[in-house]
């Protein structure tokens, strides 16, 4: 991977910190692309710290909000000359229904609005710098409902899971129809699901889902076992030219039948285009 840059979304902790780290020791020059301003320094120094001379650096982004994506991605093409590796890793569980700033429900909004729109404003860079791979760490969570395109903002009707479900379906969604626009650029798209992992997603959300989450804790994998599978999707040469599959464990998985529907990802990718304010044509 010397010679390589690679941009990761959520980096500052987890999964997607542990794959930010994977790819610092495999040689490349890694971007962490992260919300909070000093968790990502601090991430960054634990990566400086066990990788001395890595060349790591920070992208402050907030996935929710649309114009905040369009401004970090002007900031990314200016500073970054390559692109070749996007690893969509950040994601969002929310107990209780939240809006964006954009007024979209929030796990859609950041688990597929906001990796919806940075990957189309990177998009021409990453085919610039081909062979070159775009990764998103999606969810078995995908399997739990399918996108609903007559309440997307779960407006009628609000289930954590459910909703998370419908958002994460999002991603291999755009990865099918990806795959359709990218045929022949030399970029591959694939999607993975990292298991039951021990991350941090629930500890926003009160007292009682940090202890639910305490006691599951010892069922749980850790990051860094989570995050194999996307170093393996980033890096490995085993999938060289692998487009358009999803992954667990570093194999191919079966995904939901509605997430394979490309007249389901049009539809979805037409929307987004226009909730998002991007148009490729």
């Amino acid at each position: 991977m010397k010679g390589k840059v690679c941009l990761v979304t959520g980096a500052n902790a987890g999964i997607g910190f542990e794959v930010a780290k994977g790819l610092a020791l495999q040689g490349a020059q890694v971007v962490l692309l992260c919300r909070n301003p000093e968790r990502a320094r601090v991430a960054r120094d634990k990566i400086l710290a066990a990788v001395p001379g890595a060349r790591v650096g920070i992208q402050i982004i907030n996935l929710s909000s649309m114009q905040n994506v369009r401004d970090a991605a002007a900031e990314i093409l200016s500073n970054t000359p390559r692109i070749d590796v996007l690893v969509n890793n950040a994601a969002v569980v929310n107990l209780e229904r939240q809006e964006s700033v954009d007024g979209y429900e929030l796990m859609f909004a950041t688990n597929h609005l906001g990796p919806f729109l940075l990957t189309n404003m990177l998009l021409d860079r990453i085919k610039e710098s081909a062979p070159a791979r775009i990764v998103f760490v999606g969810s078995d969570g995908h399997k739990l409902d399918r996108i609903d395109f007559d309440d997307l903002h779960s407006l009628k009707t609000y289930g954590v899971m459910k909703t998370y479900g419908k958002a994460k379906s999002g991603n291999n969604l755009m990865m099918l129809e990806l795959v359709d626009r990218l045929e022949g650029s030399g970029v591959t798209v694939n999607c993975l699901h990292p298991g039951a992992v021990d991350t941090k997603l629930g500890d926003n959300h009160g007292f009682f889902a940090r202890m639910f989450g305490r006691m599951v804790k010892t069922f749980l994998m850790s990051s860094a076992k989570g995050a194999k599978t996307p170093l393996y999707l980033a890096t490995s040469p085993e999938v060289e030219g692998v487009t358009g599959k999803y992954f667990y464990r570093c194999k191919e998985h079966p995904q939901a039948p509605y997430v394979l529907d490309k007249g389901e990802a049009k539809k979805l990718w037409d929307i987004s285009e226009k909730l998002t304010g991007f148009s490729r044509g």
